[in-house]
């Protein structure tokens, strides 16, 4: 089979796909195919999409790779899947959040960062399929650890969790705190100002 051919299987095999799919994968679905030709069908299918006018983009994504909209094109696809969001109550982000920096990580440990009970939040998301359970921890008890999932790098559109953006990253998309240089009042007044109230 031609090159051009290989491209076309590949191609399908993306749009029928509704998943990542690796180089490995691939190249156990096509073992007629040497895996360098798959390789060169992916990147030349990466660059045709990147350089089409279209609505469609191929993106490595969670180890592999996906046909997905053009990002500038998500308000009018948010009109089609109205009400089909992922949405996230602030405990579910911030332990996602603590899970993705510092994973393997413990339930401990993460309710020592949240300083709140953390359990349902983590068989929330691992009922969501965002985290799941890497083992347990060589420790007296032997805790769960959690790590997080090629669906929570697919929602995130991560490539792979080392594409996470950096502390410095985020500090320089946050808007500085107005009040942040701002003198704090002290909690107790002076004695001087104690006398002259009860006067």
């Amino acid at each position: 089979m031609s090159g051009k051919s290989l491209k076309n299987i590949v191609e399908s095999l993306l749009f029928v796909y509704d998943q990542p799919l690796t180089l490995d994968r691939l190249a156990g679905l096509l073992e007629e195919f040497e895996r360098s030709d798959i390789r060169e069908a992916l990147n030349q299918l990466v660059a045709k999409y990147q350089e089409a006018d279209g609505g469609i983009v191929l993106v490595q994504v969670a180890g592999g790779y996906q046909l997905r909209s053009r990002p500038e094109n998500a308000d009018y696809i948010r009109r089609l899947t109205k009400g089909k969001g992922v949405k996230f109550s602030q405990s579910a982000l911030e332990t996602l959040a603590i899970v993705a920096y510092r994973q393997p990580v413990t339930r401990s440990e993460v309710e020592y960062l949240r300083g709140v009970d953390s359990g349902g939040v983590l068989k929330s998301l691992l009922e969501k399929r965002l985290l799941k359970i890497l083992g347990k921890k060589d420790v007296p008890g032997k805790p769960l650890i959690y790590g997080t999932s090629r669906e929570f790098l697919e929602l995130f559109d991560l490539k792979d969790i080392s594409a996470l953006p950096t502390l410095k990253e985020i500090e320089e998309l946050v808007p500085p705190d107005p009040f942040a240089d701002q003198p704090q009042l002290p909690l107790e007044p002076d004695a001087a100002e104690s006398e002259s109230i009860d006067n």
